[in-house]
């Protein structure tokens, strides 16, 4: 399970964990979707599109998804929430073939919001001040390709914001110490949606364990401090 110690020591003990396959080896997958829920089991929102209208896709990975996914919940202005699988090379695969490493698929979630709600530069901060992004292929103790740190753009604007974003957080962690981020920016590939018992799994085992690796940096460019949500 995610973050489960077992699969934390395995990966210690496993480096190719923590390279991308290669796409010819990478596993084959599957033609058709795995089960996952209808519905989000905190608000009752649907998982799956058509979403209402109006809203915008964000979709991020930065390590374990049950913790990644119920910041996002939440968030003021956030429709529903999903985690699944993204970035990589395998369709519709299995918790446990992402597990293995060799898929290249990360652990990501889709955000669905109201952008006269929450903007995406909103969520931008929340996505840098909940991890460190600069681990690699890592969050803490969690390694392997699955937990790295990206953002799945679905727009050219989104792009920008991410970019811009990014470089600005990079002075707020050099001034604290860190090294230079190593998350992924890229347009948004296939969002695979994860098996239904993953779908906010932290509503369901409130105790369920998903450390934050947060690093206590802030955000502080003036374009996102100014905003009114």
């Amino acid at each position: 399970m995610c973050c489960d110690y077992t699969q934390t020591m395995f990966s210690f003990l496993n480096p190719a964990k923590s390279r991308m396959p290669e796409p010819g080896s990478a596993l084959a997958g599957r033609p058709n979707p795995i089960p996952t829920a209808e519905r989000h089991f905190v608000n009752g929102a649907a998982l799956k599109p058509p979403y209402p209208a109006g809203t915008e896709i964000a979709e991020f990975a930065f390590g374990c998804f049950w913790g990644a996914e119920k910041v996002f919940w939440q968030t003021p202005g956030v429709v529903v929430t999903a985690v699944g699988y993204q970035g990589g090379y395998t369709p519709n695969p299995t918790y446990e073939e992402v597990c293995s490493g060799k898929t290249g698929q990360a652990e990501s979630v889709r955000v669905v919001y109201d952008p006269t709600k929450v903007s995406y530069e909103r969520l931008l901060k929340v996505f840098w001040e909940d991890h460190d992004p600069t681990q690699g292929m890592r969050q803490g103790n969690d390694v392997g390709t699955s937990y790295r740190s990206a953002i799945f753009t679905h727009t050219d604007a989104q792009r920008a914001a991410a970019e811009a974003s990014r470089d600005a957080y990079q002075v707020e962690l050099s001034k604290a110490g860190y090294g230079q981020i190593t998350t992924e920016i890229q347009p948004a590939p296939e969002f695979y949606f994860a098996e239904d018992y993953h779908q906010q799994y932290l509503a369901k085992v409130p105790n369920g364990y998903c450390p934050v690796h947060a690093t206590g940096v802030k955000l502080t460019e003036p374009a996102i401090e100014m905003e009114q949500v």
